[in-house]
C-alpha cells in the first residue's frame, strides 16, 4: 500500500492511443513500439495495452495540470519521432472489427478467455490518477467521484462512430468496455476494509490474481496510493486530457475539504452515466437531487464550485478549457461536424493531424 508516498492531491494521466499508418489504418505495432523505446527517455512511460494495436503513454507524478500537459505533448511528440502515427479518440471511427490480437503475455490471458469474439476495435480511455494522504480519504474521495462521473462523461465523450457509422451514441466507447466484465460504476464503500473484502472476493470468483483486474469506473489504487477515475474517452488533444485532470484533481480537493452529501444509490448513478455516455451534453441526469437536470448545468456548477480549489493546485486556466466545451461542443460534437463536412475521410485525417504534437 503506497498512500502517502506521494504528494497529496498530485496527479498522473494515462492516455490510451491507437497505432496507425499513413492512411489511417490500424497496425499491430505495440510491440515494435516497445522495443524502440527500450533504453531510451521513454521506456518508462510508453507502455502496452491489451490490444496489439494500441499503446499507453503514461505520466509521471505531477503537481498541476501544466506538467500533465507538457509531458503528455513530449510522450506523442517522441512516438512520433520514431516513426509511429497515433490516433487519439475513443474508437476508431472507421475500422471494422474483427477478431481481436492481444499482445502476447500471461495477464492478458484471462481477458482473452472471459471475453472471446467480444474483442474487436480497441477502446481508448483516459485514466486520471490523483494522490491520497490514507486508505480512508481515499475511500471517501472515490465515493464521491462516483456523483461526478455523469459530468466528466459528458465533458470527455469522443466516440460517436463505430465501425463507419454514427452509433447514435456520443461515447460509444463506454457501450464497447460496458460487455466486458468488472467495467460499472462501483458501490459506496463503507470504509477501506470493506473495499478491500470486495475486491478479494471478486478477484476469487473472477479467477484473477489482484484487484488490478476490477475496471470500475473509479476504484482506489492501492499500490500506486492514489484514486483512479478511468470513465473517460481519451482526448484528441493533450490540452483537453490535461484540463480534465485538473478539473478532477479540482473536485478530490473539494471532496477532502468540503464532502458531498448525496444519498444517490449506484443504480442511478449508472443510469446517469449510461445517459451521459448516450447523448452527451444534451443529457439530462441526476447530480444534486433526485430530480434531473440538463448535464451542462450540472457542469457549469461543478466548474464554479471548484474553480477556487483549481486556483490553489496551480491555477484555473486549464478549466478554461472545459468552459468553451461547453459552449462549442465536446469530441462527439466535433466529430460528428467534421463529419457533416468532410465525410469520415475528411474527419479521420482531422483526428489524425490533430493527434500529433
Amino acid at each position: 500500500m503506497s498512500f502517502g508516498s506521494s504528494s497529496p492531491l498530485s496527479l498522473g494521466v494515462e492516455e490510451e492511443l491507437l497505432l496507425i499508418d499513413g492512411a489511417g489504418e490500424l497496425v499491430p505495432a505495440a510491440e515494435e513500439v516497445l522495443a524502440s523505446v527500450a533504453g531510451t527517455d521513454l521506456a518508462a512511460r510508453v507502455s502496452a495495452e491489451i490490444f496489439t494495436e494500441q499503446i499507453e503513454l503514461k505520466t509521471g507524478v505531477c503537481r498541476e495540470a501544466g506538467e500533465v500537459a507538457e509531458q503528455l505533448r513530449e510522450l506523442r511528440r517522441g512516438v512520433g519521432e520514431l516513426g509511429f502515427e497515433l490516433l487519439a479518440c475513443g474508437l476508431h471511427p472507421c475500422a471494422v472489427g474483427g477478431e481481436a490480437v492481444l499482445v502476447d503475455k500471461p495477464r492478458y490471458e484471462i481477458v482473452r478467455k472471459d471475453l472471446g469474439s467480444l474483442l474487436k476495435t480497441p477502446p481508448c480511455g483516459l485514466h486520471v490518477h490523483v494522490g491520497m494522504p490514507d486508505p480512508e480519504t481515499a475511500i471517501a474521495v472515490a465515493n464521491a467521484f462516483r456523483l461526478y462521473l455523469p459530468v466528466l462523461q459528458a465533458l470527455s465523450a469522443n466516440s460517436p462512430f463505430e465501425e463507419g457509422l454514427d452509433s447514435g451514441h456520443a461515447s460509444a466507447r463506454t457501450q464497447v468496455v460496458r460487455s466486458y466484465p468488472r467495467f460499472q460504476v462501483p458501490r459506496r464503500f463503507r470504509d477501506y476494509a470493506e473495499f478491500l473484502e470486495v475486491a478479494d472476493q471478486l478477484t476469487a470468483a473472477a479467477g484473477v490474481d489482484d484487484y488490478t483486474y476490477i475496471w470500475w469506473d473509479v476504484r482506489p489504487h492501492p499500490r500506486l496510493g492514489t484514486v483512479e477515475v478511468r470513465a473517460l474517452d481519451v482526448p484528441t488533444e493533450p490540452a483537453t486530457s490535461a484540463a480534465i485532470a485538473a478539473l478532477i484533481q479540482a473536485i478530490a480537493a473539494r471532496e477532502v475539504d468540503q464532502p458531498s452529501a448525496s444519498t444517490l444509490h449506484r443504480e442511478a448513478l449508472e443510469e446517469s452515466y449510461f445517459q451521459a455516455a448516450r447523448h452527451g451534453l444534451e443529457a439530462e441526469v441526476l447530480f444534486a437531487s433526485d430530480r434531473l437536470e440538463p448535464v451542462r448545468e450540472a457542469a457549469a456548477r461543478v466548474l464554479e464550485a471548484v474553480a477556487p480549489y483549481a486556483r490553489q493546485l496551480g491555477g484555473a486556466e486549464p478549466l478554461a478549457e472545459l468552459e468553451r466545451v461547453l459552449r462549442e461542443g465536446n469530441g462527439a460534437d466535433e466529430q460528428r461536424r467534421l463529419a457533416r463536412e468532410a465525410g469520415l475521410d475528411g474527419l479521420l485525417a482531422r483526428l489524425i493531424e490533430r493527434s500529433r504534437c
